[in-house]
């Protein structure tokens, strides 16, 4: 998989494929080209048929700040109606469904600050081990959009439950690893420097098992998981969140 990225270290271990959010300046907030540069990743993994795991992790102080909201004034100023907006909500779509539904494992190796998107990339990883300093948020409410990015809600009531979810995005407040790993966010908590140790305790087995097996457990764990969703709500999402900061832009202009 060789590609010049601009906003990723991508790294080709034998069958683990690492892969490093790499804008530390920003946080290694979520922009629309490393969404560009995450699909060309995701989309690659179908013709490496020697890959078994993708882990995926961020360089610097965090995982992920969020999305990059300096894009949205700039996107709204090319199309005031939104259009711009929504192909970028519908692009975190679709790198969140490429991160559930390949046939390789996904892995969130978290630390620092995991917010917002960084949560939405994440949650949509089959595994998660995360530092015992990380700290987490949803702040969207917080910061007047509504928590719609990459159908991460489904996602969260799937994984963490109803009552929680309620709580983390009403509250909009902060929460360490060891509440994380209570709301199965996390499967694993450990020290930072024992991080790869945590990972590589995943890696070394799963690489050993069969590719037909880990992509028939995959769909039937998305299949099961998804068996009372009558609709697809999330389709809405990248339409949501485009008409709540249209709105707040022509308010801000009033």
């Amino acid at each position: 998989m060789m590609h010049d990225f601009k906003t990723l270290l991508v790294t080709h271990e034998g069958p683990v494929l690492r892969v490093r959010l790499n804008s530390p300046e920003t946080g290694n907030a979520v922009s629309g080209l490393i969404l560009d540069e995450l699909l060309t990743v995701l989309g690659a993994l179908d013709d490496e048929t020697g890959i078994r795991v993708l882990v995926l992790s961020g360089e610097g102080d965090d995982f992920c700040l969020g999305g990059d909201r300096s894009e949205f004034p700039e996107l709204l100023a090319q199309d005031s109606g939104g259009l711009a907006l929504r192909a970028l909500g519908n692009k975190a779509r679709r790198v969140c469904d490429a991160l559930a539904t390949t046939d390789v494992v996904t892995i969130a190796r978290l630390h620092g600050g995991v917010v917002g998107a960084g949560v939405g990339l994440a949650i949509f990883c089959d595994l998660r081990a995360g530092a015992d300093t990380c700290r987490f948020r949803l702040p969207e409410l917080g910061l007047g959009v509504p928590p719609a990015w990459g159908g991460i809600m489904p996602r969260l009531l799937n994984e963490v439950g109803a009552a929680r979810v309620r709580e983390l995005i009403l509250t909009a407040s902060t929460f360490d690893a060891a509440t994380a790993r209570e709301l199965s966010i996390l499967h694993t908590v450990v020290p930072e420097d024992e991080l790869d140790a945590a990972v590589a305790r995943w890696t070394r087995p799963l690489v050993r098992r069969s590719p037909t097996a880990l992509r028939t457990a995959k769909v039937m764990m998305n299949a099961y998981g998804n068996a009372n969703r009558l609709a697809d709500a999330t389709l809405f999402d990248a339409e949501l969140l485009s008409s709540a900061l249209s709105r707040g832009q022509q308010a801000r202009r009033g």
